[in-house]
């Protein structure tokens, strides 16, 4: 495929759109690659009117991103599913098999992206570890499935209620981690931050920022939120000396496998990380 010269399209599809970061990752990759005629679009898209959105797309459409609120219905809409996404519940990732049929392949590369970014600051072994997921939406499965795969065994889920983190704990016990849910006060929660190798927060900024000094006794927090940066949670590690991993190093890692999987090349991890530098 990446070695055609007609014109290819990709997009990133969710609601909001405007602020996504996809298409700087993307573009900057196509042209790295020599595909010069190949687009990436923001599309505006609900998670209601996703299949119909898909269906309708060309066979010059080769691979979509996918944000919220949509990765599950791309999931369920998808002919064929990775097990992975499969088992983390979502997709972020569709890939177009068979230009024909229109049919697409789900995958979850947000798995990649916690990996990944972890690598970064040098946690690639969590052998036996001990890790917390602070919230349990769409967000915190993907890191599951991540954690799982460094080695850790057990998961402590930080949620308002136990219903709440019900769906997350199910999926740690199906990817064989021991997981339990801790509700939401500070002295509990900075315990359990206190003893864990990794700490993910994957709810909003200023929810994060109450708990903020007990997520902070962890030696590496993992916050999803990429803007604005830094929140309140960043700060508060790095003024107790930790390490913080920030969600646009996600947010890149997950890239690389989109762009392999859409191009059929070799991520250009350089030139995609160039073009979401900070300042």
């Amino acid at each position: 495929m990446a070695g055609e010269s007609v014109p290819r399209r990709a997009a990133v599809l969710g609601k909001p759109i405007d602020h996504s970061r996809s298409p700087d990752l993307h573009l900057a990759a196509y042209r790295a690659l020599g595909l010069t005629d190949w687009t990436y679009d923001r599309i505006e898209c609900t998670a209601e009117e996703l299949p119909g959105l898909v269906d309708g797309l060309g066979p010059e459409w080769i691979g979509l991103s996918v944000t919220m609120p949509g990765k599950v219905a791309a999931l369920t809409h998808a002919v064929e599913r990775t097990e992975r996404a499969v088992q983390v519940g979502s997709a972020n990732t569709l890939v177009r098999i068979d230009e024909g049929a229109g049919g697409w392949r789900a995958d979850c590369t947000d798995v990649d992206g916690v990996v990944g970014a972890l690598a970064e600051v040098g946690v690639t072994d969590l052998s036996g570890a001990a890790v917390v997921v602070v919230g349990a939406g769409g967000t915190s499965r993907p890191a599951l499935r991540a954690f799982a795969d460094l080695g850790a065994v057990e998961v402590t889920v930080v949620a308002r209620s136990a219903d709440r983190a019900a769906d997350t704990l199910a999926c740690a016990a199906t990817i064989g981690l021991r997981a339990r849910h801790q509700g939401l006060d500070a002295a509990e929660v900075g315990a359990v931050c206190g003893e864990a190798a990794v700490v993910m927060s994957t709810i909003p900024a200023s929810a994060a920022a109450d708990l903020a000094p007990s997520i902070a006794r962890a030696p590496v927090v993992f916050d999803a939120i990429y803007d604005p940066w830094p929140t309140p949670l960043a700060a508060a590690v790095a003024a107790a000396g930790g390490t913080v991993v920030d969600g646009l190093r996600m947010l890149l890692n997950q890239a690389f496998g989109q762009v392999e999987q859409f191009t059929g090349m070799p991520a250009p991890r350089e030139a995609m990380a160039a073009a979401v530098q900070r300042p």
